[in-house]
């Protein structure tokens, strides 16, 4: 038992423990709030003096890898070599030159260097989620930015941050740290559907710092067809309900939203781009239960003794499954089972829709070749094709696989298969009606439709031989 007599010297101890604590707790306060972060900086190493656990956890994003993943991953996979039948689908424009999987956020501006010229005709516009110098571009430039060439709007950038990707600036303030908007696009499409991007929850900017760039967007043009203006198409949409109708009508509503022309079937067309956002918030079960992108995408973890959120945005396959397990008491390796069992028949149907498009575009290029065509059949073919070709691309572009939203996914690719279907049933018709036979399938001359040559597009020789290719990859 302690004497009495000691108990006034333990108290002074238990005191100066406490102020020492103290001190040193605000001594590391202290420190952190004496590196000052200028006003707009971009680089985010400056950011790493305040916060380098997180800037650490940033610069992984460069890793890459597939992990446990079976489909996507960080590596630049060539997509028109694992779904050749987009060759078809894509003739005409950059994408079907070269289309590959993205790489981590840090290496995006790097890879866009890189990438055919082709992908980079629309011009100073293709920098607007590549940077973090967009936003002052375009301030600056106004209509120029997005008219000029790509490499005369890349120039204006400084030259030791020309290949800088992802940076702090572009989701936080520089001196509260708070979650920021700083894409003018998003903030112009929140406006469109009726929501206040003044009034976002905590939470709802957990989205939306990623919905910045993870989202379709139309690249408006004008008669030369110049690019003159950058919108995600939700005019029509609601919070919680951005579907790819709506989004159609949108492209449909504007012959200035059609930005490239099909060299198949003649046809000039809108595009979507990789609606993760669209997907997700489209009333999936993660949405409506709360759940934000960076609580699956940028998890809490421990480093060392402090507590940080991931900035090493990754799939949860990648990381055995640790964001998932903070809500489901399932093991890792039954959670995964699930998501692949969701993600390999959305690939399933996505490679029928796929195809039946690619068939479609293919009787379209005939029937338009045909004489005595009845143009109203015909009509009603690329109408048809239309519908199928925003469907496909969908999902084709979005980036989990259907993991996101299973129910829509598989919606959405279903009525593409229909569409592409009916489309060529349509084509046949008008070419029996002007006396030609069609063959049971159409040739889809996937060799004939390689732009890639020696840039190593791989065709398995089976899908060159064959007219589809259905089944799992």
């Amino acid at each position: 038992m302690l004497d009495k007599r000691h108990v006034p010297v333990v108290l002074a101890l238990i005191l100066i423990v406490i102020v020492v604590s103290g001190c040193s707790q605000q001594k590391a306060s202290v420190d952190k709030a004496a590196v000052t972060i200028p006003a707009g900086e971009k680089d985010p190493a400056i950011w790493g003096k305040a916060y380098p656990l997180q800037y650490e956890s940033l610069m992984k994003t460069a890793e890459g890898g597939q992990g446990k993943s079976k489909y996507k991953g960080s590596d630049p996979i060539d997509k028109l070599s694992e779904y050749p039948f987009q060759l078809v689908l894509l003739d005409g424009w950059g994408f079907g030159v070269e289309f590959n999987e993205p790489r981590g956020h840090v290496l995006m501006l790097k890879d866009q260097l890189k990438i055919d010229p082709s992908r980079r005709k629309a011009g100073g516009v293709c920098l607007s989620c590549k940077t973090p110098y967009a936003p002052e571009l375009k301030n600056q430039m106004g209509l120029n930015y997005f008219k000029e060439p790509y490499d005369v709007v890349h120039a204006k950038i400084p030259a030791k941050h020309s290949e800088l990707g992802l940076s702090c600036i572009d989701c936080h303030d520089e001196k509260t740290m708070e979650l920021k908007i700083s894409r003018w696009s998003l903030n112009d499409a929140l406006k469109s559907m009726g929501k206040d991007p003044t009034t976002l929850t905590h939470q709802e900017k957990r989205s939306l710092v990623c919905a910045q760039c993870h989202v379709t967007y139309s690249i408006k043009k004008d008669k030369d067809m110049k690019s003159v203006d950058l919108f995600y198409p939700w005019a029509k949409s609601k919070w919680g309900n951005i579907t790819v109708e709506d989004i159609e009508a949108v492209i449909k509503s504007d012959p200035a939203n059609y930005e490239w022309k099909n060299n198949v079937t003649g046809m000039k067309l809108g595009h979507i781009r990789h609606p993760e956002f669209e997907l997700y918030s489209n009333g999936s079960t993660h949405w409506s239960a709360g759940v934000a992108c960076a609580d699956c995408h940028m998890p809490y973890e421990r480093v060392g003794s402090s507590k940080i959120s991931s900035h090493h945005v990754q799939s949860p396959l990648k990381t055995d499954m640790k964001a998932c397990t903070q809500c489901h008491n399932q093991s890792p390796e039954w959670l995964r089972d699930r998501v692949i069992y969701i993600q390999d028949r959305t690939n399933n149907l996505m490679t029928r829709a796929g195809n039946a498009a690619a068939q479609a575009a293919k009787a379209i290029e005939l029937a338009n070749k045909t004489p005595n065509i009845d143009q109203n059949l015909l009509a009603q073919a690329k109408q048809l094709y239309e519908k199928a070709y925003y469907r496909v691309g969908f999902i084709s572009a979005e980036n989990s696989m259907g993991f996101h939203n299973p129910e829509e996914a598989l919606r959405v690719l279903g009525d593409g298969l229909y569409y592409a279907e009916q489309s060529e049933k349509k084509s046949r018709e008008a070419l029996l009606k002007a006396g030609f036979t069609p063959p049971e399938k159409f040739d889809l001359e996937l060799a004939k439709y390689n732009k890639r040559g020696t840039k190593g597009l791989t065709l398995k020789p089976e899908l060159v031989k064959e007219s589809t290719f259905d089944g799992e990859k």
